[in-house]
């Protein structure tokens, strides 16, 4: 007897997607995927495994894509000489991902990368779940680097501040609503070149 298939299994990434956004991750299951993508139970079963392995799929499909836009604004401050436009790039990068696709971001702020690992996710998909640690981290030195040409730990703190607390803080909340303003995002880069002004503790 044939295996069942999933035809398109970025149509299935895609029904769940919609569903953590849209009713949270208890709304995440077999039927209702079946229901959204056209998929059979059996062919979501045979191809993921489980509702785990799918919704940590399907945030990790959109963190490595948000990873893209952040390098690709970075690359292009530094390629310019500025390391204080290269920070202000890489936290303004939620924004960016935002106004290209509204839903991969709403999903990215909606659940933690930590709530996702679970006993329930296919070894592959924990995997690179856990391999955005080492991508975030190399952004951090890098752009450490760029800045101060350091990379210790006080350098990387001043970093993280500002291309992770301050993006959490203020463009979250209007990202989970659906509309970044451009204040906001002005907010953002204004404060981002305050706390590199101060620089890292010597």
């Amino acid at each position: 007897m044939p295996r069942p298939q999933v035809h398109s299994p970025d149509a299935v990434l895609d029904a769940a997607e919609e569903l953590l956004v849209e009713r949270g991750r208890a709304a995440l299951t077999i039927r209702a995927l079946a229901e959204r993508s056209g998929a059979s139970n059996g062919s979501i079963y045979h191809a993921f495994g489980s509702l785990d392995t799918i919704a940590g799929a399907a945030w990790l499909r959109r963190a490595q894509r948000f990873l893209a836009v952040q390098k690709a604004g970075m690359d292009e401050a530094l390629e310019a000489g500025s390391g204080t436009r290269a920070v202000q790039a890489a936290a303004d990068a939620p924004a960016r991902l935002a106004e290209e696709d509204p839903r991969a971001a709403q999903l990215l702020v909606t659940l933690q990368r930590d709530d996702l690992l679970t006993d329930g996710v296919a070894p592959a998909v924990a995997d690179g779940l856990r391999a955005l640690d080492a991508e975030l981290v190399d952004t951090m030195r890098r752009l450490a680097r760029a800045m101060w040409d350091r990379a210790d730990a006080a350098a990387v703190d001043v970093v993280t501040t500002c291309v992770v607390r301050l993006p959490a803080a203020l463009l979250f909340g209007e990202i989970r609503a659906g509309r970044v303003r451009p204040h906001t995002r002005a907010q953002l880069a204004a404060a981002v070149g305050a706390v590199l002004d101060c620089g890292p503790e010597t």
